[in-house]
C-alpha cells in the first residue's frame, strides 16, 4: 500500500521562513532609523546572519547619535537631468556589508542572500562581486532601485522582491500598504 504525502498548510515556504529569520536578526540593530537583517543561504542551509550597526566595540547611533551626511546625485529622469538629495548615516555598517565581512567567499559562491530591505547602490555593488546568485528582499529602497535592478540584470543575479510578505509580529515591524 502506497502512502500519499500531504503538505501541511500551516508550514511556511522557504522564502517566508528565511525572510522571517532575516527580520528577527534585524531586531539586534540599534539603528534608530531602520533595522535591517540579512542572511546567507546555500540551498536550504543557513550559513550566516548579519544586521546593520556600528563597528564592534564602537559607540552606536543610540549611544552617540547618527552621523548623517548629505549627498547629491545627478540623475536622468524622463530625459532631463535632476539633482536628488540623499541623506545617510555613515556610522552604521549595512547588514549586507556585515554579512560579507563575516562569511567566507567559498560559502557565497552560488548562494542566496535574504535581506529585509532592497540593497542600496553600495551594497548592491558589493553583493554583485561576492559570488551570490540571488538576492531576495522585502522592503523597497526607491532611491537606488533602478540602478540596482539594472546592475543585477547585467550581472545575471536573480533579484526578487517578496511584496506580499508579512514580517513576524515578534520583529516589531509593521508594514503599511
Amino acid at each position: 500500500m502506497m502512502e500519499t504525502f500531504v503538505q501541511d498548510p500551516a508550514r511556511k515556504d522557504w522564502d517566508t521562513y528565511f525572510m522571517d529569520i532575516a527580520y528577527m536578526v534585524s531586531t539586534r540593530s540599534r539603528c534608530p532609523r531602520r533595522h535591517v537583517g540579512a542572511l546567507l543561504v546555500q540551498g536550504k542551509k543557513l550559513l550566516g546572519t548579519a544586521y546593520n550597526g556600528a563597528p564592534m566595540g564602537a559607540a552606536d547611533c543610540s549611544e552617540a547619535g547618527c552621523m548623517i551626511v548629505e549627498e547629491y546625485e545627478l540623475m536622468l529622469v524622463e530625459g532631463a537631468e535632476q539633482v536628488t538629495k540623499k541623506q545617510r548615516c555613515i556610522r552604521t555598517i549595512h547588514a549586507e556589508q556585515n554579512l560579507l565581512l563575516f562569511t567566507d567567499r567559498i560559502d557565497r559562491e552560488g548562494s542566496t542572500v535574504y535581506v529585509t530591505d532592497q540593497p542600496c547602490w553600495t551594497c548592491a555593488n558589493m553583493l554583485a562581486n561576492s559570488g551570490v546568485k540571488e538576492i531576495v528582499y522585502h522592503r523597497a529602497y526607491p532611491k537606488d532601485s533602478e540602478k540596482v535592478l539594472s546592475l543585477m540584470e547585467q550581472k545575471g543575479i536573480a533579484f526578487r522582491r517578496l511584496a506580499a510578505y508579512e514580517p513576524p509580529s515578534q520583529s516589531g515591524v509593521s508594514v503599511i500598504s
